[in-house]
């Protein structure tokens, strides 16, 4: 950043400008409109291994201050973090919308009909941010389960439709940092595959998200804001 090194993230290429603007935003270092101007520095094997980019001063957000190293946060939330009080996000409580459950399986398969990755390497996880008509808006894969959410928030921002999202996929467990991420992103529902670890449960509950997990086989377990539900469906 600014010619200087900044962090380090480990990830699947492709989509790094995506990547980089998500996490970005994630943090609190950059959420201006305007959009970044990459510059490739160093590739390996054709792979960008070295991006800069440029932000003024003023531009800069409260994360950039952070004393957090950020070279963990694609495996651990936790990570770098000096003291439990850094890990709140403060913000009023997002609201939330009706939805049918029958939906969510929908929505799930379509997300499940775009792992590509995933289909030739089992190895990979995914993200998938849909609108209020769950309509998909875009769907990203990588080996780090925060790295595909940061992708998705990042392609959004870079076409300014970032409001219209109100479903978040995720093809894995769900952390408190992906809450954390939906929340500053105003995601009111999350929706992962497998479980839920109870601190992003009770940070779903504080932010006024309705998280649910083990979303397979038409079954889901709702951990919390289950009224937002309109059908309860083998539920």
């Amino acid at each position: 950043m600014n010619n200087e090194p900044y962090t380090v993230v480990m990830r699947t290429p492709n989509d790094d400008f995506e990547l980089i603007r998500g996490l970005l935003y994630a943090e609190d270092i950059y959420k201006k409109e305007t959009p970044l101007q990459y510059k490739i520095i160093k590739e390996d094997n054709k792979i960008p291994s070295i991006i800069n980019i440029d932000i003024s001063k003023e531009n800069l957000g409260k994360g950039y201050l952070n004393k957090r190293t950020l070279l963990s946060v694609s495996s651990c939330g936790i990570c770098g973090k000096q003291e439990l009080k850094d890990l709140k996000v403060e913000g009023n409580q997002l609201k939330n919308i009706f939805f049918s459950s029958d939906k969510i399986h929908d929505m799930q398969i379509k997300m499940r009909s775009f792992q590509d990755t995933f289909s030739k390497t089992g190895g990979s996880h995914a993200a998938a941010l849909f609108d209020e008509k769950q309509q998909l808006l875009t769907i990203k894969e990588d080996i780090g389960r925060h790295n595909a959410v940061d992708k998705t928030v990042g392609d959004l921002l870079h076409q300014n439709k970032l409001k219209k999202a109100k479903f978040l996929l995720v093809s894995g467990r769900v952390s408190y940092e992906i809450v954390s991420k939906a929340f500053i992103a105003k995601i009111p529902i999350i929706v992962a595959v497998s479980a839920c670890s109870s601190l992003a449960v009770d940070f779903a509950k504080e932010f006024g998200i309705c998280l649910i997990g083990f979303t397979r086989d038409e079954k889901m377990t709702i951990y919390s804001n289950p009224n937002y539900l309109k059908k309860l469906k083998n539920v």
